[in-house]
């Protein structure tokens, strides 16, 4: 792969483009000087946004959701070639070089396998599809040499905390979480929390179905499997700690009690652009700190009691044979429950746990039994909410 600062721009597929991370790395493109050029956009939905995208940056390729939107895509653009669906994310996600993948929820599986079996740099931003679908990413991964690269501001923390040390000299990796707007609500008050209170993130902007998972610090159980999966670190290595200033991303220490940590104001820019560029860095600085200034740093234990989803993700690491897939889908699926207003916050976790009870164990080598695998589990997590009363 070239090099940033010679050999010609890299070119670069960002598929969920019209999403958050998508348009904060469209940001990074523009400010990169010419050292990326874009190769493909994808929405599923928004297709006005797309095309404002597509104008702009003028990529040969674009996927979509329907062929209703590839047809109106292509009258607009001629010589725009539209894909669709999942088949047109796996095969466009092996054509450029990097392929940023910031599509929401499992349906990132299809990105995530077309890059890594075409032996491309993975920017991951989907930490769903590694999480469903571990055993399956790591055979497509060593079989094609490809590479991932993480995108999620904790992950990317801990890749740039573990550089130029062995992973023996590794003691434990340690997680930051905001604690999400409930860190301090009283269990008592959080039947009462709104969709609009789940929706307001205390520290960074993201889509909605993120800033729930934070809310509920699912985001958190999901991020120990995805550490597991992504640096082969044994579960017990893997802690999360409770930092509500969200300037420590996250932290390594080693095994002579030296921590090692990665620090800025939050700014999503900077974890997309660390990936982009790898091996070398963008010159363009995100989330610098004034260190002149009174800088505060607090940390604490979360409360494992309320935010249940920690432990679950310890239990589906040892379970083993799908359960972290299992746990994934239905998170999607109690999520997308409390956003259409069917269920309560605090009966997501209710949901998943019960649909958890009905796991059942699957071992999987391809990506279409991981497929029918979230498929039935997401029939499972149906039942549940369609056995319980109205919210």
């Amino acid at each position: 792969m070239d090099d940033l600062n010679g050999g010609g721009p890299r070119s670069l597929s960002i598929f969920g483009s019209t999403g958050s991370i998508g348009r904060q790395a469209l940001e990074v493109v523009r400010a990169s000087a010419g050292r990326f050029t874009v190769h493909a956009l994808s929405a599923n939905s928004s297709l006005e946004d797309l095309a404002l995208q597509i104008a702009e940056f003028r990529p040969p390729v674009a996927v979509v959701g329907t062929s209703e939107m590839a047809s109106e895509l292509c009258e607009r653009f001629p010589w725009l070639s539209c894909r669709v669906g999942r088949s047109g994310l796996y095969e466009v996600a092996g054509e450029a070089e990097i392929a940023l993948n910031a599509v929401v929820g499992f349906s990132g599986l299809s990105v995530t396998l077309g890059a890594l079996e075409a032996g491309k740099r993975l920017a991951l931003a989907n930490k769903e599809s590694l999480v469903a679908a571990g055993p399956v990413v790591h055979a497509a991964m060593e079989a094609s040499k490809g590479e991932i690269v993480p995108v999620d501001s904790e992950h990317a923390a801990i890749h740039q905390c573990l550089r130029g040390y062995p992973h023996t000299e590794v003691a434990r990796l340690l997680l930051t979480s905001s604690g999400g707007p409930f860190r301090e609500r009283a269990e008592a008050d959080l039947a009462s929390v709104t969709k609009d209170e789940a929706l307001k993130h205390p520290t960074w902007s993201m889509g909605p179905k993120i800033t729930v998972d934070s809310s509920t610090l699912m985001n958190k159980a999901l991020e120990i499997i995805e550490a597991v999966e992504l640096f082969g670190v044994e579960p017990a290595k893997v802690e999360v700690v409770v930092h509500p200033e969200s300037i420590v991303h996250s932290m390594v220490e080693y095994v002579d009690g030296a921590v090692l940590a990665q620090l800025s104001r939050p700014d999503m820019r900077l974890a997309i652009g660390y990936a982009l560029g790898y091996p070398e860095r963008m010159p363009t600085k995100y989330g610098e700190l004034d260190f002149t200034s009174r800088l505060s740093l607090h940390f604490e234990p979360p409360r494992r009691s309320v935010f249940k989803g920690i432990d679950l993700a310890f239990e589906a690491l040892r379970a083993g044979a799908g359960a972290p897939a299992w746990l994934n889908a239905a998170n999607e699926v109690a999520v997308d429950a409390f956003l259409q207003g069917r269920i309560r916050w605090i009966e997501i976790y209710e949901v998943i746990e019960a649909t958890m009870e009905r796991f059942e164990p699957t071992r999987f080598s391809s990506a279409d039994e991981v497929i029918a695998l979230d498929q039935i589990a997401r029939l499972r997590c149906s039942e549940v909410i369609g056995r319980r009363a109205p919210a």
